[in-house]
This record gives structure tokens, C-alpha cells and sequence, in this order.
């Protein structure tokens, strides 16, 4: 399908035309041209035009003006200030450029393809086995799946990768222990919920952990049971694959309740990649990338150092010969891309890895892994903060776990939901409930830039006023409200309609969804596209505090205003959709 040409770039066309038609050697020149609150568009880039041709900017300007074509897109040109071009579109083009989106046959709005899609490879929602998942788990998985959602909608060829923790020292431990305390999980596979079971390993894994710090002698005993792992001792292989199987249970009822599709075949753990080791530490040490450093192998760099002031080395092998997170992060880069083909490696890890990552990528670029044709990024994000400022605990200062304040959102969110119910059964209130309650919580994550922390204030989330998600369910769910109410009477595009203020705006601020999704895309900022669909909402209510829709003037007047409404709750749901959102019908 051919994309809509939107209203920027009709009115930037048609004055970089009158631009080549004014000074010829401007050709090719950008206008600079952006929203305005003196109109509906401004073009700055005449001063700088005038300042390279020695020419007046104010008078090089009016002669622009007399060059651009009104009429069909353009209304009014007018000079402003030193030179500055002030631009009123008309309403014809604002309706019939919605018009031309809602036709979509492919129901994406006019939102175009990537000129030149590639491969993405996207690490993100990354568990550990044996571990319950906490609140540091959910950024990674609530900016990684709407960076999924953005690239794939775009036509990006995305991989998505779940690097999950299942392997390493704390497996031998934990085999071990479980050989020597085998009470401790009676429960039969399946006997129990996923959650119940992972609790069981969790505990666990605490009690096998305080062994392991506090005797000796066990601690060589779980040593030696790693070598037994490693060398695929029958046994240990067994309950190894027990402990996985019975934590993927787990990880699929966590992401089902984030209303996520995390599918077997993308999780790729750390063992997934443990034949390749030995070979990834012999090319890097073979070219010289790598060099043994008392018995380890180690990458330097000149610019990180320790507060000794030595270099601090990037560690692939220790000096006892095992195989260090540096590893299998450079193993699994390999893999992505001579295996996967990928263009781009994208990571959504905690920012206080960046340091890893930083010597990660660097070393992979010395090997000619990673080049001009194939990068590597970090999405880095920050830390999820209580209403007290400080990284989320609870009252005991452990860790949240991520299931715990999920349905304490879902609980809080259908309060809300019953308290506005009118006709919805308890069924009915329970789902909402947990659409909004799920919404709410990737919302707050979202509408915040990736690499700020953010306080995690359940009050505010649910609340029906603000920048929040479920401020914008209402939104949709009011305009299909309203729609329903129309009865026969159909949404259709009338453009030889004069437009109110408010329609104006609300019409000129759809046209820009697909330049927000291209940009949210590009840069791996869901938190734009957040901000893109709460200005939406906002010039809804006012649209719709200040226009009549089903009592306007005329049967035209309310055909092209429930028109309006039609292309503003697409516009919500796609976008909404894009961040991993649910809009329900009725709320």
C-alpha cells in the first residue's frame, strides 16, 4: 500500500519548491518546518538561507511567499519576525488527508514501511531459572515487547532473544543440594500452579545458597557437581533440565498476566551457547584481541581503569578455565550474527550493566564481529523507585516480586472499574480490571523515557486524570460510547466542512501519528509514542468539550464529527496496541 503523504510533508514539498523557485541555488534546501502555536506550521529556514546569500532574511522570505502555491493544501503564508514563514493549512486538506487514512486497506493507518527493513535481534525480558522474578524484571520486559511491537510494525524482520539465567555455579549448587536434601521439593511437576512451584525453587535456592556461603566442604562438593553439569553427567543433566522446565511454567503465567507473547523457540539462556565457548575464547586470543593475563583471558582497554588507576579488564576465561558472563555474551553475538544474519543487536539491559556491555561490544568490534554494517546498542534503563525515592522494596527490604504488584494493580484497577461500571457484569468488571490494571503499570513504565528512573506509585496509575494509561481507555472507550449511540447515523468524511479550533487541532495532531511511530521506532522511544497518544486523548476532551457531536448543527456536521471521532479511536488503539496496551470497548 502507498503511504499517506502527510500534512508536513505536502506543506514541506511545496515550500522547498518555492525555495528552488526563489534562490535556485537553494535547491534541495530544508525549510525547517515545525508545528506552531502562531499557526498551524512554521518554517525557519530562511534566515540561514539568507545569511549564507548576503540577502535580507525578512525580504528573501516575502519573496518565498510569493512563490508558494495556495490553495489545495496551503491557505496562508504570512512573514514573520526577522523572516520567519507562518503557515495556515486548509480544512479540506486536514479532512481528506484523515479521510485517506481511515480508507488503509490495510488498516495502518497511512503509517508507511521502513525504506530499507533489516534484521533485529532484541534481547530483552531476560528471568533467571530458580528465581521468582521481582520488579527489576518488568522494565526489560515492558520496553522491550513495544520495542518488538514498534520494529515489527515498521517491517523490521525482528528475533526476539530471552537470554534467561540457566546455568553457571548456582546450578551445581542447587543440583547438589537437592541430592543431599531431596524433602525439600517433594511436589510432583504439575502438582502445583507455576508460581507455587517457582516459590518452592526459590526457597530453595536461598537455603542452598546460605549452605554454600557458610560450609566449606559443601561448597567443593557444588563445585565439582558445575564440572558434572559442564561435562553432561546424565544425573545432573536431568535435574538441571527439571529446574527449566519447571521455571519456563513459571516465566509463561508471568508474562500471560503482563499480557505478553513469549514464545518456547525464543528462549535462547546461557547454555544455549555453551558449545561455542571454547572456540569464541581461541579467536579472540588467535587474533590478538585477547591475552592471557596471570592464567585468565582478558581484553584491555585504555580508557577504563579502576580508582588504582590500573586497567580493568574485560574477563572471557578465568584462570581456573571457566567461562565468565563475557563469554556467552560475545558467543551469543556471534551466533546473531553469522547464525541469525542479524543487522542490528539491540539489549534492553538495566543501565548499571552499561559498563559490561560497553566492553562487550568493543571487543566484539576488534574481532570484526561487529562493524558499520552490523551494530550492537544498549537500550539502557533505569531503576524502578518506591514513592520514597529509593530503589522498590518492601517493608522488609526484600525485593518486590513482580507477581505481587501486578495483582495489586489488577485489584486497584478494578475498584476503579467497578466504581464506574453501569452495566457490566462481574465478569466483565474482572477483565477490564485487568487490562487497565496491566495497562497502567506498562504505561507509567513506558511514558518514561527508558534511561530515567521512575516511581512506581500505584495511586497515580490507575488514576482517571493525568498522563495515565487509563485516561486514555476512557478516552476510547467514550468515543466508542458515542459511536454505539449513533445508531444508523455513520461517521463519514466531509470535506468541504468548515473546521472549529478544536477539530483543526485534533485533526492536525492525528496526522502526525505515523511520523511518531517512524521516530519511536528509529530510536527505540516507546516513551514518545506515550506522549503522542496523551496529547491525543487531551485534544480529544477538548475537541469534545467544545464541539457537539451527535447534536451538531447539521446531518453533515455530525457525520464528519463522529468521523473525527472514528479516526481519533483508531489512531488510540493502534498506538495504544503499539505499546502493548489493551483498549476495551466499554469502561
Amino acid at each position: 500500500m502507498a503511504s499517506v503523504t502527510s500534512l508536513t510533508s505536502a506543506v514541506h514539498q511545496r515550500l522547498a519548491s518555492a525555495l528552488s523557485a526563489t534562490l535556485p541555488e537553494s535547491a534541495g534546501a530544508d525549510p525547517l518546518l515545525r508545528r506552531s502555536d502562531r499557526a498551524d506550521f512554521q518554517a525557519n529556514g530562511i534566515l540561514a538561507l539568507a545569511k549564507k546569500a548576503k540577502a535580507n532574511p525578512r525580504e528573501l522570505a516575502t519573496r518565498v511567499v510569493g512563490q508558494v502555491v495556495t490553495g489545495d493544501v496551503i491557505k496562508d503564508v504570512e512573514v514573520s519576525g526577522p523572516g520567519f514563514l507562518n503557515i495556515t493549512v486548509t480544512d479540506r486538506a486536514i479532512t481528506e488527508n484523515l479521510a485517506a487514512r481511515v480508507a488503509d486497506p490495510e488498516d495502518r493507518l497511512g503509517v508507511p514501511y521502513a525504506e530499507r527493513p533489516g534484521t533485529t535481534v532484541i534481547d530483552y525480558a531476560q528471568p533467571n531459572v530458580a528465581k521468582e522474578m521481582h520488579v527489576g524484571h518488568l522494565r526489560s520486559a515492558v520496553i522491550g515487547d513495544s520495542v518488538v511491537q514498534l520494529l515489527e510494525f515498521t517491517g523490521e524482520n525482528v528475533v526476539r532473544r530471552h537470554h534467561i539465567g540457566d546455568w553457571g555455579t548456582q546450578f551445581g549448587m542447587l543440583i547438589q543440594y537437592l541430592d543431599e536434601h531431596p524433602h525439600e521439593l517433594d511436589h510432583k511437576a504439575g502438582a502445583v500452579t507455576g508460581e507455587e512451584a517457582m516459590s518452592n525453587l526459590d526457597r530453595l535456592y536461598k537455603a542452598a545458597r546460605g549452605l554454600f556461603d557458610s560450609d566449606e566442604e559443601f561448597k567443593t562438593r557444588a563445585r565439582r557437581r558445575v564440572v558434572d553439569l559442564q561435562a553432561g553427567d546424565p544425573h545432573t543433566v536431568a535435574v538441571w533440565q527439571k529446574f527449566v522446565d519447571e521455571s519456563k511454567i513459571y516465566f509463561f503465567s508471568v508474562f500471560e498476566k503482563l499480557d505478553m507473547e513469549v514464545r518456547d523457540p525464543d528462549i535462547v539462556g546461557e547454555s544455549g551457547y555453551n558449545d561455542m565457548l571454547a572456540e569464541t575464547c581461541r579467536l579472540l586470543e588467535e587474533s590478538g584481541v585477547a591475552v592471557r593475563s596471570e592464567g585468565a583471558l582478558c581484553v584491555f582497554f585504555d580508557d577504563i581503569k579502576g580508582p588504582d588507576g590500573n586497567p580493568v579488564p574485560l574477563i572471557v576465561q578465568k584462570s581456573d578455565g571457566g567461562y565468565g558472563y563475557a563469554a556467552t555474551d560475545l558467543s551469543a553475538i556471534r551466533d546473531r550474527v553469522f547464525n541469525l544474519k542479524a543487522n542490528n543487536l539491540l539489549y534492553v539491559v538495566d543501565a548499571r550493566q552499561s559498563l559490561h556491555f560497553k566492553m562487550v561490544f568493543e571487543t566484539a568490534r576488534r574481532a570484526g564481529w561487529l562493524n558499520e554494517d552490523v551494530t550492537a546498542y544498549q537500550l539502557a534503563f533505569g531503576t524502578v523507585l518506591g514513592k520514597d525515592g529509593k530503589p522498590f522494596k518492601t517493608r522488609e527490604g526484600e525485593t518486590v516480586r513482580l507477581v505481587d504488584l501486578l495483582d495489586e494493580a489488577i485489584e486497584r484497577a478494578s475498584t476503579v472499574v467497578r466504581e464506574k461500571a453501569q452495566d457490566l457484569s462481574e465478569e466483565e468488571i474482572a477483565e477490564r480490571g485487568t487490562q487497565v490494571g496491566i495497562g497502567a503499570v506498562k504505561y507509567a513504565d513506558l511514558s518514561t523515557s527508558a534511561n530515567r528512573d521512575y516511581k512506581f506509585d500505584l495511586d497515580q496509575m490507575v488514576s482517571l486524570n493525568g498522563d495515565t494509561s487509563v485516561y486514555l481507555q476512557y478516552a476510547y472507550a467514550r468515543i466508542q460510547s458515542i459511536l454505539r449511540k449513533a445508531g444508523e447515523t455513520r461517521p463519514a468524511a466531509h470535506p468541504d466542512l468548515e473546521l472549529a479550533e478544536t477539530e483543526r487541532a485534533l485533526g492536525l495532531h492525528v496526522d502526525a501519528f505515523a511520523e511518531t511511530v517512524r521516530e519511536a521506532a528509529t530510536e527505540y522511544a516507546p516513551h514518545k509514542l506515550a506522549a503522542y497518544l496523551y496529547q491525543l486523548a487531551s485534544f480529544y476532551t477538548s475537541f469534545y468539550d467544545k464541539c457537539p457531536v451527535l447534536k451538531a448543527e447539521t446531518p453533515q456536521q455530525v457525520e464528519n464529527r463522529l468521523f473525527l471521532c472514528e479516526v481519533t479511536a483508531r489512531t488510540l488503539h493502534r498506538g495504544m496496541a503499539l505499546l502493548g496496551i489493551r483498549t476495551p470497548e466499554r469502561l
